[in-house]
C-alpha cells in the first residue's frame, strides 16, 4: 500500500496545525453499532485501508448539522424532530449555517443556541468485528463492517499513530493492531476513553482474507453525504432561518431535499448506502511514497508477503521512523 506511517503522522499534525487557530443510520447492518454494547464489555475492532487510492488515512472524515425543528408541519402530533444536513466544510467549501454561527458565539447569551447549530464531527472507518460484545448482532454476508466513531475515540487512535513506538500501520495484513472498544459510563453517560490499541500484533486469518478478496473494500468516500449544489444550499439555508425562527419543517417547501429520519420511510441525506469497491487490495506495507496512500495494486491473492521484498520494505520503514524520530531530538 502507498501510505506509511512517518506520511500519516506528517498529514495528522498538519491538520493539528491548521485546526489550533480554530473555534447513524443503525438500519443498515453493514455499520456496526458499538455504542449499543453493555457497560462494562468490549468489542476488539480491526480497521482495514480505504479502497480510495486518493485517501491517506484509513478513515474519512464526516461534518454533519443537526437543525432542530418543534414538528412537522401537516402531521398530527407535534413532536420535535431533527433534519440532518451535510456541512459543506467537508469539502472545504464555505458553509452558509456556520458562517452565521461563529459571530453568535461572540455573545455569551447565544453560545448555548450556537452550540446547537455548530457541526457534529465523526469519522468513517471500516473493518472486522474480532470480539463481539453485542449479543444480538447479526452479522451480515460481508464481514467488513463500517465504523461510526466518536471524536473521543478517534482521539485515542489518532494519538497512538503518533507514538514513535507504534512501528508498523495498523492496518497491515500481517503485523497490525487489533482496536479494543471499551464502554464505561461518566456523569450518566457513555465513555470510551479506556478504549484502547492491542499490545501485540497480529495477522489476519485466512478466513479475513478471503473476506476482503471476495468482497473488496469500502470506498469510504461513497458514504458520505451527498456534496450539495447550488440550490441545496440555498435550501438549506433557508431550513436553518426556519429553524432558527422556531418554525415547524415544511415537507412542501424542503422534502424534495432533506427529510428527517425515518419520514416517510424515506431514507435521510447520510447516503449511508453499502456500495463497495470491487477490487480487492494488497497487504499495507511501508515504504517510501508519494501523498496518494493506500495504493489499490490488484493481486490475485491478498495472502500477506513474507518475501525478500516485503521484509526490505519493513527495513526502510524503519530507518525513515528513525530519521524522522532523531531529527525531533
Amino acid at each position: 500500500m502507498a501510505t506509511s506511517l512517518a506520511e500519516i503522522r506528517a498529514k495528522l499534525a498538519q491538520q493539528e496545525n491548521r485546526s489550533s487557530g480554530n473555534q447513524a443510520s443503525s438500519g443498515d447492518s453493514q455499520i456496526y453499532p458499538h455504542w449499543n454494547i453493555k457497560e462494562g464489555t468490549q468489542s476488539r475492532l480491526r480497521f482495514l485501508p480505504d479502497a480510495d487510492p486518493k485517501n491517506s488515512f484509513f478513515w474519512i472524515e464526516r461534518l454533519i448539522i443537526k437543525l432542530p425543528f418543534a414538528g412537522i408541519k401537516g402531521e398530527k402530533e407535534t413532536k420535535p424532530t431533527i433534519v440532518q444536513v451535510p456541512c459543506v466544510e467537508m469539502w472545504g467549501d464555505s458553509c452558509p449555517i456556520l458562517s452565521e454561527v461563529r459571530a453568535w458565539y461572540k455573545d455569551p447569551s447565544l453560545t448555548e443556541t450556537a452550540n446547537k447549530y455548530w457541526k457534529k464531527r465523526s469519522y468513517l472507518f471500516q473493518g472486522f468485528v474480532r470480539d463481539n460484545a453485542l449479543e444480538d448482532d447479526k452479522e451480515p454476508e460481508n464481514p467488513i463492517r463500517r465504523f461510526i466513531i466518536s471524536p473521543q475515540i478517534f482521539n485515542l487512535v489518532k494519538d497512538a499513530l503518533m507514538d514513535p513506538e507504534m512501528e508498523n500501520l495498523p492496518t497491515d495484513y500481517q503485523n497490525g493492531l487489533d482496536f479494543v472498544i471499551k464502554k464505561t459510563s461518566k456523569g450518566g453517560y457513555a465513555d470510551y476513553s479506556t478504549s484502547s490499541w492491542a499490545r501485540k500484533e497480529s495477522a489476519l486469518s485466512a478466513q479475513e482474507l478471503d473476506s476482503i478478496n471476495q468482497f473488496g473494500l469500502f470506498n469510504l468516500a461513497d458514504f458520505l453525504p451527498k456534496r450539495p449544489g447550488e440550490t441545496e444550499l440555498k435550501i438549506i439555508h433557508q431550513m436553518f432561518e426556519a429553524s432558527a425562527d422556531g418554525q415547524l419543517y415544511d415537507p412542501d417547501l424542503f422534502g424534495a431535499y432533506f427529510k428527517p429520519l425515518g419520514y416517510r420511510n424515506d431514507d435521510m441525506v447520510t447516503n449511508d448506502k453499502p456500495t463497495v469497491s470491487a477490487a480487492a487490495v494488497s497487504t499495507p506495507k511501508l515504504a517510501v511514497v508519494k501523498d496518494e496512500s493506500h495504493d489499490d495494486e490488484e493481486v490475485s491473492s491478498p495472502t500477506p508477503s513474507t518475501s525478500t521484498e516485503a521484509k526490505a520494505s519493513s527495513q526502510r520503514a524503519e530507518d525513515i521512523l528513525a530519521m524522522i524520530r532523531n531529527r525531533a531530538k
